[in-house]
């Protein structure tokens, strides 16, 4: 299997580097839509496995290179207040295809509309909860069932809702993976109590948003657009002309057999590097040399951990496993640099979560949504670092992180001039939270950390091997880093529950 393996690898981390690389030389200038094109060019080139569906690699081949072609049509730039729905549209217009191919699903779909309609009482309650922040720092888009998550919201509906098993997993994963619109559970609800609605009134506009989303994708996502001023492009146009280049590969993947569940998620995860991840405000945010560098190593340490460990790896599973559990070591190596750890950085920014829950009742949706990623990313490589410190004791023997077996490999952050340099970007005699203060920034945007090209990959190709699974949400334990550091909402979650 290493050949296959070796091949998830490189695509993976072909998509990463052609981030990278263009971020390194494009970062400070002004951002064009040619500036993606590497990117474009990495998935041209991703290539079917013996035992992989051709349909599901197409999909995500498709979308990536349908997505860039749409927006080219319509635009040269993108400002950066709509770099961040780039990826949120593409959901939308699938799952409007699938109901016009499949009037089960379409009336599987309509039934949970309707369920949607009697479960105010439930949205009412997680949209107070959310405007309240009870659940603490939470991601509302996230890809798990975390509590306060639409995820999370939408199964405990679909428990109640009366139809196939394979539609309900369809619909949950395209409010996870597949981010159906823009909209975050609880919006409408927290802008009409600061408006003045009443609790009863801003529940019922709260619900009929949410059946909105779901009864009318692409309108909705559309008038979404519209409040945020969006200004962009128009995304009218670029969902009807995406539709008509997806929509191929769609129908190819529904009669290959391919989960619906899948179809809904794969063709949006893959676009956000075509001007989100490779946008105007990443080249502003990169323009800052530890930052820079701290992408760059971060990347160094993923790359050189999984070639030198891919003969030891027993499934394509673990692959996913150890890319993602050696950015999270690598990330917390920075940060324990300048003396901090993960346990901190929770703290404090769950402590600073309340403190902006009460300064802007209004805040997004999705606000603190990559602080979470960030949190639960350190957290994960604070415990994997932690056992190597142990091993190591006060012995002369080298620090070796293992994540499946595997040493994780952190050589790239330890040669990097500039990580090795902080005197270089401070008072050179007091210069001890440079790379920490880095990383906080990195904390709002941590995609290339994390990382959103290399999983998205990934997950693609292990889809391709497993084409009947519907792969979204996760239905495990996350480990929330506020939820095991702070905040007690264990027992909010729905993994154990999910449909």
């Amino acid at each position: 299997m290493s050949e296959l393996y070796k091949k998830i690898i490189t695509e993976a981390m072909a998509a990463q580097r052609a981030d990278v690389e263009t971020i390194k030389k494009k970062r400070g200038t002004k951002f064009t839509l040619a500036d993606a094109e590497p990117y474009v060019n990495a998935v041209k080139k991703m290539t079917v496995a013996p035992g992989q569906s051709a349909a599901v690699i197409d999909l995500h081949k498709t979308s990536v290179i349908s997505h860039f072609n749409a927006l080219k049509g319509l635009t040269k730039t993108i400002r950066p207040e709509d770099d961040p729905f780039v990826e949120h549209y593409q959901t939308p217009v699938v799952l409007e295809i699938l109901c016009d191919e499949d009037p089960k699903f379409k009336k599987s779909l309509g039934t949970f509309v309707t369920q949607v309609g009697k479960s105010e009482a439930l949205i009412g309650r997680e949209s107070a909860r959310r405007y309240a922040g009870f659940y603490g720092p939470t991601c509302v888009v996230d890809f798990a069932l975390i509590p306060g998550s639409s995820s999370n919201i939408v199964n405990q509906i679909l428990k109640k809702t009366d139809i196939p098993a394979d539609h309900k997993k369809t619909i949950l994963a395209a409010k996870s993976w597949g981010m159906n619109t823009s909209y975050g559970i609880g919006e409408v609800f927290a802008t009409r109590i600061e408006e003045g609605d009443t609790l009863a009134d801003a529940s019922k506009k709260e619900v009929k948003q949410v059946q909105e989303i779901y009864k009318n994708p692409v309108k909705a996502q559309a008038e979404l657009m519209d409040g945020a001023g969006h200004t962009s492009f128009d995304v009218r146009k670029y969902m009807d002309e995406y539709r008509r280049l997806i929509t191929p590969a769609v129908k190819a993947a529904v009669d290959d057999g391919v989960h619906y569940g899948n179809i809904v998620t794969i063709p949006a995860y893959c676009v956000g590097d075509i001007a989100h991840h490779i946008a105007q405000s990443t080249f502003n945010m990169c323009k800052d040399d530890v930052i820079m560098a701290t992408i760059d190593a971060v990347t160094g340490v993923m790359e050189k951990t999984l070639d030198a460990g891919v003969d030891k790896l027993k499934s394509e599973f673990e692959i996913l496993s150890l890319a993602t559990g050696a950015s999270a070591c690598a990330t917390e190596y920075i940060l324990e640099l300048d003396g901090f750890n993960a346990p901190m950085i929770v703290d404090l920014l769950t402590k600073r979560f309340h403190n902006f829950v009460q300064l802007k009742p209004t805040r997004g949706a999705a606000a603190e949504l990559h602080n979470c990623d960030f949190m639960d990313m350190i957290y994960r490589g604070w415990k994997i670092l932690d056992r190597a410190r142990r091993a190591k004791a006060g012995s002369d023997s080298k620090l070796t992180p293992k994540v499946v077996g595997c040493e994780i490999d952190l050589s790239p952050i330890d040669e990097n001039e500039v990580l090795m340099n902080p005197q270089w970007y401070a008072y050179p005699a007091c210069a001890i939270t440079v790379r920490m203060s880095a990383l906080m920034r990195l904390s709002d945007y941590p995609c290339l950390l994390t990382s959103e090209p290399v999983t998205a990959t990934m997950m693609t190709n292990i889809i391709a091997l497993h084409k009947d699974w519907a792969a979204a949400p996760v239905r495990a334990c996350k480990d929330c880093a506020a939820a095991c550091l702070v905040d007690f909402r264990h027992q909010y979650c729905e993994y154990k529950d999910a449909v």
